[in-house]
């Protein structure tokens, strides 16, 4: 089993190295994916990801804020079958709002410099996952769960 730290660490790299995810919704029980522009806390308690209200995933999240997000570091080739690794977080997003939306938009803009009158825009909204469970595979098989403590 593959030590805690030592996997905190794996994530915080991947999650550092890649700027898109796919994020899974769902709505009258259809399934429905979107990559989304994202960023990590350093704690991985959360992720952040932004989109309009207009659109079929925020519409889902409202009724129905479990999600799934996948990050990976694939290079769609041949190797990836045994060097690729892919992380599912699963967990409830919800809408961040006031101080914590202001402190949590810079840690996103950070990241996402080029996004900043994406996410400054007043139809924009800022979206925080708290992320119960992590699925880490790597070499194709290996998998390991971390669940993240309240």
């Amino acid at each position: 089993m593959e030590k805690t730290a030592q996997l905190k660490e794996f994530l915080k790299d991947l999650f550092s190295s890649q700027r898109l995810a796919v994020l899974a919704t769902q709505s009258k029980k259809q399934p429905y994916g979107n990559l989304v522009a994202f960023m990590a806390t350093n704690d991985l308690k959360h992720l952040l990801f932004a989109t309009t209200r207009a659109t079929r995933k925020y519409d889902n999240i409202s009724s129905n804020p479990r999600i799934a997000m996948v990050v990976d570091n694939r290079s769609n080739r041949e190797a990836d079958f045994h060097q690729a690794a892919a992380v599912t977080a699963t967990g409830v997003v919800k809408e961040v709002e006031g101080a914590e939306k202001d402190r949590l938009q810079k840690l996103y803009l950070a990241k996402h410099p080029y996004l900043k009158e994406f996410v400054s825009s007043p139809t924009c909204a800022l979206l925080k996952v708290e992320v119960e469970t992590y699925y880490v595979v790597r070499q194709f098989q290996n998998v390991v769960e971390l669940h993240i403590k309240k």
